[in-house]
């Protein structure tokens, strides 16, 4: 049997095209797999592209913290190259910053990175990034201290002074202290200054946290430590007048004041306060004894506000009453400017504040004190986050005399308070005599921690620390 040429030549050329088509099947599908593992690879070092603008940014804000323009001074996005480690281009990433304001402490960075090979394929890394405020702590002094056994303290404590701690306590305490001198008005005299205090040159001189309450046996009394700046605290208060006068609600110069009643709706009612109830005898904790009123006799509406919805604050330059239902964010400012010792202006609080819901916050700064009433509730409840600048956050003590309105209202049942205790002076709610027995102000004290305070406060609150990653998201662009 033979074959001719042409029908092998025929057969030759087929098996050859079949062989060509398969190969360039082989090459194509080759090429296609290259193709892919290459934007695979792509897509990953967009995310490592787009985390190296994070990580850069975080490293400006360590060294310029107050700069959200990246070092421009114009508006973004901020476009920058990244390299590899010989200094070749590998690709880019672009920024937009979100500064701070004053509903959030938070400055929020989002880095949107790609590769120079493919530049369509984009992967965008988003962070909340904050210090944490002072509100952290439950209570924060910057002076001696004396937790009584029938006060409790949920939450870290931090004084600058001693502490005498027979309370309940169920987190750090801490004191700048290695030792200090405990004085009469926290029970320490000749007689009552046992170890592990001692008597020395007429003063009883005690560690920087001793006392009854368990946390020193569960570990909980750290001293000495850093102490907190306490200049850190001071705001910048015409700043915060300026920001109420153009966006918020700023309330001038009175008298005797203004009372501000918060409402479940998310307004404020504002009273013009006419008459304080009469004069009755008080000592504070400077040892001044004397005759004052702190409480609204008489009253006249002035205005309803909404809060402020870029939560600007409530500035008044007058003594202010606070009490009422918070729903939404605000900060109450009491302060007269130009800032001089003898018209400095305090917060008084007769009735609980509470808030509507947990999104809520309320935080009071007061140039001078913020003060319990002696009309004040016998059960009182105060959610808010307290700043005392420049004096003390307590009760007078009010003598228990057998006639009104003393006999009633001098000894009270309970105070508990919600959020953070901040104060330059001394504190307290409550006063005892040499046996230890409460004789004025609240019987029961209980301070707690809101830990949600921590990087969410109330606006225009002090903060203290290093930047802090709080919240991290990854999505496309």
């Amino acid at each position: 049997m033979t074959h001719s040429k042409g029908t092998t030549l025929v057969l030759v050329l087929v098996f050859s095209f079949i062989f060509a088509l398969l190969l360039e099947g082989l090459v194509s599908s080759s090429v296609l797999r290259t193709k892919l593992i290459r934007q695979k690879i792509s897509w990953e070092k967009s995310l490592e592209v787009a985390e190296a603008g994070i990580n850069y940014y975080r490293w400006h804000l360590a060294h310029y913290p107050d700069d959200y323009q990246d070092g421009t001074g114009q508006p973004g996005p901020y476009l920058h190259t990244y390299t590899d480690t010989s200094g070749q281009v590998v690709g880019y990433f672009s920024l937009e910053i979100v500064p701070p304001s004053g509903c959030s402490s938070a400055v929020e960075i989002k880095s949107t990175g790609w590769t120079k090979d493919f530049p369509d394929l984009k992967r965008t890394v988003k962070i909340k990034y904050a210090r944490p405020a002072l509100a952290k702590y439950a209570f924060l002094i910057n002076n001696n201290v004396w937790f009584g056994d029938t006060e409790s303290l949920k939450g870290p404590f931090h004084s600058n002074g001693g502490i005498r701690m027979d309370g309940w306590q169920n987190s750090l305490s801490t004191s700048a202290k290695q030792t200090y001198v405990c004085g009469a008005e926290h029970g320490c005299d000749i007689n009552h200054c046992s170890s592990p205090c001692h008597w020395t040159n007429n003063q009883c001189i005690c560690p920087g946290i001793w006392g009854a309450g368990i946390g020193g046996t569960n570990g909980l009394w750290q001293y000495p430590v850093p102490a907190i700046d306490f200049s850190s605290i001071t705001q910048d208060l015409s700043q915060l007048k300026s920001k109420a006068q153009s966006s918020g609600i700023y309330l001038g110069s009175l008298g005797l004041g203004y009372h501000l009643h918060f409402k479940s709706d998310g307004t404020v009612d504002v009273y013009r306060v006419k008459k304080l109830k009469p004069r009755t005898w008080y000592c504070d904790l400077d040892n001044h004894c004397s005759q004052a009123s702190i409480d609204i006799q008489t009253e006249e509406f002035y205005k309803n506000y909404p809060l402020p919805s870029d939560c600007s604050p409530i500035f008044v330059e007058d003594n202010v009453w606070v009490d009422g239902i918070i729903n939404g964010r605000a900060t109450v400012v009491a302060a007269k400017l130009p800032d001089t010792s003898y018209t400095n202006k305090s917060i008084y609080i007769s009735h609980s504040i509470l808030k509507d819901n947990n999104q809520s916050v309320l935080g009071l700064i007061a140039q001078k004190d913020i003060l319990v009433t002696l009309y004040s509730d016998d059960d009182l409840i105060v959610e808010a986050a307290m700043i005392a600048q420049k004096g003390h956050i307590c009760r007078w003590y009010y003598p228990h005399w057998r006639w009104e309105p003393y006999k009633t209202y001098a000894l009270r049942d309970s105070i508990t308070t919600f959020g953070s205790t901040i104060t330059y002076g001394e504190w307290t709610y409550s006063w005892v005599n040499n046996d230890n027995n409460i004789i004025s102000g609240y019987e029961n004290t209980s301070s707690n921690y809101d830990p949600s305070l921590t990087f969410d406060p109330p606006p225009y609150f002090p903060v203290n620390g290093d930047f802090q990653t709080i919240q991290w998201t990854e999505g496309k662009e």
